[in-house]
């Protein structure tokens, strides 16, 4: 429960990471707290689709992340992302991502961060 507890933070602040840095890549609401809220929930979605989604698209593109030697791996990441903004909007949660390469970079940036705060970040059980 704690390593999901963590990751779902790690996930958070990767997000909020890519709001910030990105002005295509958007976080509404009325205040800080409701933005919180709204990220933490986006985390959650972006959690399971990398845990449900992903591996079936990776699996299914596995000719071409061989072929690019993995970097096709960027692309598989702005999908999931752009689900997510996808899912979020039919959730009705104020997260939305604009544009394909808007999503490779957003992408990008949440692996980054979401790795960086996963070292610092304890992984218990």
């Amino acid at each position: 429960m704690m390593n999901f507890l963590v990751k779902t933070i790690a996930n958070a602040g990767a997000l909020a990471v890519a709001v910030w840095l990105l002005d295509k890549i958007t976080l509404t609401g009325d205040g800080t707290g409701r933005k919180i809220g709204t990220l933490v929930l986006v985390a959650l979605i972006f959690g399971l689709v990398n845990v449900l989604v992903k591996p079936l698209v990776k699996l299914l593109s596995l000719p071409l992340l061989i072929l690019t030697l993995g970097l096709f791996t960027l692309v598989v990441n702005a999908l999931m992302l752009l689900l997510t903004s996808w899912l979020a909007d039919k959730l009705d949660l104020s997260f939305h991502v604009e544009g394909f390469w808007t999503a490779v970079l957003g992408g990008l940036i949440i692996s980054v961060v979401s790795w960086a705060l996963n070292v610092v970040l304890p992984d218990r059980d």
